[in-house]
């Protein structure tokens, strides 16, 4: 049984995606991010970066619980015990991986810092918000060449990367439809994702 920590957040949806995607039983806890539940000792003492979403497996390695924190991690940690989402040879797991980390070190902290300095960051440095939505940009571009010659992110196949990316996305196609007026093949890729069953149970 899978032990889920989570919040509303696109790194919480990114592992509830995985699990709907796995079809495996787990149990969802949710956090309460406002009142600091993620740096209670009980929390800290399963990340002790403080943050969600993680995950303890009851079922891991040599009968012992495993515990694991960081999205990008808990997904493949989840990809390589069921053998989904990643591809079989070596060579195709450093494909998927190498646009999983895409998302971990570039989508994830672009967006996320545009948001926060177009929503919370007061007083509002214009400055900032334009070096970020220009970087997004920039982003979307690459995604945009790549997905031009592809269905998926790492290639023909939906794997880890695409159910990491997915949650990131949907809020600013919905939120910021100028920015993808130009791309074509993230939009369809796009729908394509939003149309799985999995992905409709976690992101309405």
């Amino acid at each position: 049984m899978i032990e889920f920590y989570t919040a509303q957040t696109p790194n919480g949806r990114k592992v509830a995606l995985m699990l709907e995607e796995l079809a495996i039983p787990y149990n969802q806890h949710n956090i309460d991010l406002g009142k600091q539940e993620q740096k209670s000792a009980d929390f800290i003492a399963r990340n002790p970066n403080g943050k969600i979403p993680v995950i303890v497996d009851t079922d891991g390695s040599y009968e012992h619980k495993t515990t694991v924190f960081e999205s990008g991690a808990i997904l493949y940690y989840l990809a390589e015990k069921h053998q989904a989402f990643f591809g079989h040879s070596l060579e195709e797991k450093a494909h998927v991986m190498q646009w999983l980390m895409f998302q971990m070190s570039a989508i994830g902290p672009i967006f996320g810092n545009y948001h926060y300095g177009k929503h919370t960051l007061k007083p509002e440095n214009p400055g900032f918000i334009e070096r970020f939505e220009k970087e997004a940009l920039r982003l979307l571009g690459v995604m945009e060449i790549q997905l031009e010659k592809n269905h998926y992110l790492a290639g023909e196949t939906y794997t880890i990367a695409d159910i990491a990316t997915y949650p990131w996305l949907i809020n600013f196609i919905k939120s910021k439809p100028e920015w993808f007026e130009s791309k074509p093949s993230v939009l369809r890729w796009a729908q394509t994702v939003g149309a799985r069953p999995a992905v409709k149970k976690v992101i309405p």
